[in-house]
């Protein structure tokens, strides 16, 4: 660890309360010399896959340190605090500190090329006097991200696990086919919308090219509701097989209004529209399936 170790913190606190400052509070007391760089405490806290993808949006760009990260609707209850150690075959933390609820999984695994090398269950201390179990990004993870870096083995902080038995997310989807017209056709999950109303798909450009979707022209989109529902279950603002959205590579490529899809600076396909937000336009939101059609 380096002399002056980095915590990357990531929650779903929010920024009106105190609970992200009282978090970096414990960490400054336990590990003074620690620098602390927050990526987000905006995370919904019921999207627990909103976090991981975060998490993994950020990673390639993170210089070696620790990851705190606590999404967690499970809070309370007997889900275990983990921390989790990878051997870097890309550069990125190596060790990441959390819920046992799939959040670091997605991260973790990319900086270690697949692979986690070990996990602990964090061992809990007695609970406050007359408080409740319901916080522990202060009494569980922090203390033991500040122990992590005034140079403890994570093997000090509980018991070992088996990282096979860690809790899962499923996977996005994306799957390609073919419609009953013959055209060819990309199913994908919406992962995130960002502030400026963009919406990332489950996609890569390495999907794209491997289904065959054209690199320019125009190609449709829809948004389907469940098997057997019809059209009164798609998005009231969407039209139903006559979106048509323009491959482009920049923003600027748009005209005001304009819809189009474009490959974001994460490599994943993005519905985008010219100066608005095309979740807004669409009404689309994360979860939810579309179809792109050529």
């Amino acid at each position: 660890m380096a002399l002056r170790p980095t915590v990357f913190f990531l929650s779903d606190y929010g920024s009106q309360d105190e609970f992200a400052g009282v978090v970096r509070a414990v960490l400054s007391a336990g590990a003074p010399e620690a620098s602390v760089i927050d990526l987000t405490h905006e995370i919904d806290p019921f999207d627990v896959r909103a976090g991981s993808h975060a998490l993994r949006r950020a990673v390639p760009h993170l210089p070696s340190g620790i990851v705190l990260a606590v999404v967690d609707p499970g809070v309370g209850t007997a889900r275990r605090g983990l921390c989790l150690e990878v051997d870097a075959v890309r550069p990125g933390p190596t060790t990441f500190v959390g819920p046992d609820n799939g959040l670091l999984i997605e991260a973790a695994e990319w900086v270690g090329g697949g692979t986690i090398t070990g996990a602990v269950a964090l061992a809990r201390g007695p609970s406050p006097e007359q408080h409740g179990d319901t916080f522990d990004g202060r009494d569980l993870f922090a203390p033991a991200v500040a122990r992590l870096c005034a140079g403890a083995d994570p093997s000090q902080l509980g018991e070992p696990v088996d990282p096979a038995q860690l809790v899962r997310l499923f996977d996005d989807v994306v799957e390609e086919g073919r419609g009953r017209d013959g055209r060819s056709n990309l199913r994908c999950e919406v992962t995130w919308v960002d502030r400026f109303g963009n919406v990332q798909l489950a996609a890569t450009a390495a999907h794209a090219d491997l289904a065959g979707m054209p690199v320019d022209g125009t190609v449709e989109m829809q948004a389907p509701g469940p098997a057997g529902s019809g059209s009164a279950a798609l998005p009231s603002g969407l039209v139903p097989g006559g979106t048509r959205l323009r491959r482009v590579d920049t923003f600027a490529d748009l005209a005001h209004g304009e819809l189009g899809l474009l490959v974001d600076a994460n490599g994943h396909l993005a519905v985008v529209a010219g100066e608005a937000s095309a979740a807004r336009w669409l009404n689309v939101a994360a979860g939810e399936l579309v179809v792109l059609t050529w």
